[in-house]
């Protein structure tokens, strides 16, 4: 029987066949029809996959954490806490600032809370929260960028301060330094106080203005002193800035307020978010941020200024080795011996009796307390920005008969008495030495010391020189203060005429080189600072550290001072007495009139003034006029055209020549030196000079004159011949009203010539393109 059933589907053979298979989809062959979700990872994989992805990156970033190694105060940057030096009148008052503007805050009690509060609120306000790094703030940033609107920046303050204070951390913008920043800014967080940080950060942070750190800018915008003196307003204002702070300068320069008004509002608002307490009235009180000081960038070295500065900055170098360079940044604090008052006299002075001279006519003047050895003004030039030179300092000229006074120190101190005759008759001729002579035919053979110091007698002094030994002469003028170098070349290769001033000296070292008359024989180092201090107050240099030597008696030194008294009381120097004081001297004219002094002192201040010419000239010999008493290098009036003449070959050069008719030591000079002595000592208490102490034996160099009768000057007609006038005659004197101004009258003349027909070379050079 056959079944009706219907067959079964199987795989058996002989089986019946199932259902034929579905028709293959286009273009797809056989077996290609499979489902695609197949090859998608199960969820399980990717879990496992992103697991493993995250544990490697948190394995790097744990391993780059681990490298990073936490910086040391030792890492910080060399620049982190450069600060400025001030330079110091004596009296304490500060008159320039070199350098970084910095002003370091040394303990966080002295940010007031506003303070704090405002820079918080402008640049990190959840600082006093976060673990040094703010990823919303880094969102935050992002989005304000994109938008246009970015008002506070991704940087934590840690991470600001990281980057300014640390090496290693550059500014530039790449993500291994982002990166680096932000594992040094989370360590720092775990090993510093916020205190720490937040005083680091605002001791380093640029606010504009040229000025790093709170403390130069809370002066430098509000003229405030403390920063804990700064208001609300004001604290909101400068941590406004810290944003940009050198496009805020230059637009408020243009007088574009608006983005710094639109950085104190934001402020404001930012602070009234943080306390709304202490701040939510502050906007509505004070809408307009607050009136700022006119930004003034002084310019310290322009006028006489510049030249107390690099005064002060040689002398710190020759000293303690401390340049300009540290000086800009090693916050030193330096007084000064200079006194502003008697500074501005000098330079008064000066002009005052050279308005109408030549513009080659230049001069100098340096006083020093001979107690101490303090330079306490000078005239070196009127504007060291046109004239770097500094005439008191660094020119030197011939002293002529203004250095005789150390030869009668030498002879004093030798042992020989003021009351020793010298001859005054001449042509002398000494060994190694052209003949020495005076200025005019003697009526005398022979003058005591007084009357040779009085009336400058040249013979007088070259014999004095021999007995005593030009050794001993150097040494006393070296001790005193004048350059030995210079003087053992003058002495070896003008033997004798070392003795009637052919060395050259500075006004600087003639001020102080008399000193030794007015302090009892002693001199002092001639110094102008008083005391310099590094940061935290360490002594780097004292006046303390200048030696005072013992260079004559005190008995040599009283001689001496009577001697130079008679100088002004009744021989070439009549012209600087002073009305209401004691005032000893020695007035200098060398050959040509070349080179003019008057150096003279009282009890309490030694001043040295002196003068010369100096003409520019071509190779041609064309005279061309000075630009600020420099010789041009180039020709014409605008350097920067100048296409053949370089300042190496220059256009011009100087030359040294007579100055006009009527200067003399005892005209210009003398008169100058008055006028600036009449203000220097004004509030001193007159002191008479120590009594003539008469030491020492009589050592006659010529037979003691015979005593003749006093002659009769007929008024009428006082010299039957004129060039008959003997020396020493006080008929010969024209005793002229001393305190007239030799712009409007004549003076005396000065007869203390270096004479004796020896051409004398010319003095050294005054100025650095001399050459």
């Amino acid at each position: 029987m056959v079944s009706q059933a219907p067959p079964r589907r199987g795989r058996g053979r002989g089986g019946p066949e199932g259902p034929p298979p579905p028709p293959a989809g286009p273009g797809r062959g056989d077996g290609e029809g499979r489902d695609w979700r197949r090859f998608l990872p199960s969820w399980k994989i990717l879990v496992v996959g992103v697991v493993v992805v995250a544990a490697g990156i948190f394995g790097m970033i744990m391993v780059g954490y681990s490298l990073t190694p936490m910086p040391t105060q030792e890492q910080a940057q060399a620049s982190v806490d450069d600060q400025g030096s001030v330079i110091r009148y004596a009296n304490g008052k500060v008159f320039a600032k070199i350098g970084t503007k910095r002003k370091q805050i040394d303990n966080f009690s002295e940010i007031p809370k506003h303070l704090q509060d405002a820079v918080i609120a402008a640049e990190n306000s959840s600082f006093r929260e976060d673990s040094g790094i703010s990823f919303s703030g880094m969102v935050r940033s992002l989005w304000s960028t994109a938008s246009g609107q970015q008002v506070q920046g991704a940087s934590t303050i840690t991470q600001q301060m990281a980057r300014n204070y640390y090496d290693g951390l550059s500014q530039e913008r790449s993500l291994q330094r982002k990166v680096k920043e932000i594992f040094v800014a989370v360590k720092l967080n775990k090993s510093l106080t916020k205190e720490q940080i937040l005083l680091q950060y605002l001791n380093t942070i640029y606010f504009g203005r040229g000025t790093y750190g709170i403390g130069a800018a809370a002066e430098a915008f509000f003229n405030k002193k403390k920063v804990s003196d700064l208001t609300p307003e004001q604290s909101a204002y400068l941590a406004g800035r810290i944003q940009n702070p050198s496009s805020f300068d230059a637009a408020e320069k243009a007088g574009n307020l608006g983005p710094t008004e639109f950085r104190y509002s934001y402020v404001l608002d930012q602070m009234a978010k943080l306390d709304p307490a202490a701040y939510g009235n502050l906007k509505a009180k004070s809408p307009k941020a607050p009136k700022r000081t006119k930004d003034r960038q002084i310019d310290y070295f322009s006028g006489v200024d510049g030249y107390m500065i690099m005064a002060a900055i040689n002398e710190m170098e020759r000293k303690t080795h401390i340049d300009l360079d540290e000086l800009k940044v090693g916050g030193y604090d330096i007084r000064t011996t200079f006194d502003k008052d008697l500074m501005d006299a000098a330079k008064r002075a000066v002009n005052q009796h050279t308005r109408n001279a030549p513009a080659e006519v230049m001069a100098t003047l340096a006083a020093v307390n001979p107690t101490n050895g303090r330079v306490i003004a000078f005239y070196g030039g009127d504007d060291y920005q046109h004239d770097a030179w500094n005439d008191a300092f660094q020119s030197v000229k011939q002293a002529a008969s203004a250095f005789k006074p150390y030869v009668l120190a030498a002879w004093l101190d030798q042992g020989y008495s003021l009351r020793s005759y010298l001859p005054a008759k001449g042509p002398i001729k000494l060994e190694g030495t052209t003949a020495i002579d005076n200025d005019h035919a003697s009526g005398t053979t022979a003058v005591d010391v007084v009357k040779a110091t009085a009336s400058s007698v040249n013979t007088a002094f070259a014999k004095m020189g021999e007995k005593v030994g030009l050794d001993s002469v150097v040494d006393i003028a070296a001790r005193a203060g004048i350059n030995r170098d210079r003087l053992e070349e003058v002495k070896n290769s003008q033997k004798y005429l070392l003795t009637i001033g052919s060395s050259g000296v500075t006004a600087v070292e003639q001020a102080g080189g008399y000193s030794i008359f007015a302090n009892a024989g002693k001199h002092t180092e001639n110094h102008v600072i008083i005391k310099a201090t590094q940061r935290g107050g360490k002594v780097v240099l004292d006046e303390k550290q200048y030696p005072t030597v013992k260079v004559i008696s005190e008995e040599a030194a009283a001689d001496a001072t009577v001697a130079l008294q008679a100088v002004v009381k009744s021989g070439t120097g009549r012209n600087a007495a002073l009305y209401n004081r004691p005032v000893a001297g020695k007035t200098g004219t060398n050959n040509d009139n070349k080179d003019v002094w008057f150096v003279g002192f009282t009890p309490q201040v030694s001043t040295a003034v002196g003068m010369f010419r100096q003409q520019c000239k071509t190779k041609g010999g064309k005279v061309v006029p000075p630009v600020h008493d420099n010789c041009p290098w180039y020709r014409g009036k605008d350097p920067a055209k100048e296409k053949k003449y370089t300042p190496q070959k220059p256009y011009t050069s100087p030359y040294e020549v007579p100055l006009p008719g009527g200067y003399q030591g005892a005209t210009y000079p003398a008169a100058i030196w008055k006028t600036f002595m009449l203000e220097a000592t004004k509030n001193d208490k007159v002191e008479q000079f120590p009594p003539r102490a008469d030491a020492g034996v009589p050592e006659n160099l010529a037979p003691k004159p015979t005593p003749t009768p006093t002659r009769t000057v007929d008024p009428e007609n006082p010299f039957e011949d004129p060039t008959d006038c003997p020396l020493l005659d006080p008929a010969c004197e024209d005793d002229g009203n001393v305190s007239v101004d030799p712009n409007e009258q004549g003076f005396p003349e000065d007869d203390d010539g270096m004479m004796g027909g020896a051409e004398i070379p010319d003095p050294m050079p005054s100025r650095p393109e001399d050459g």
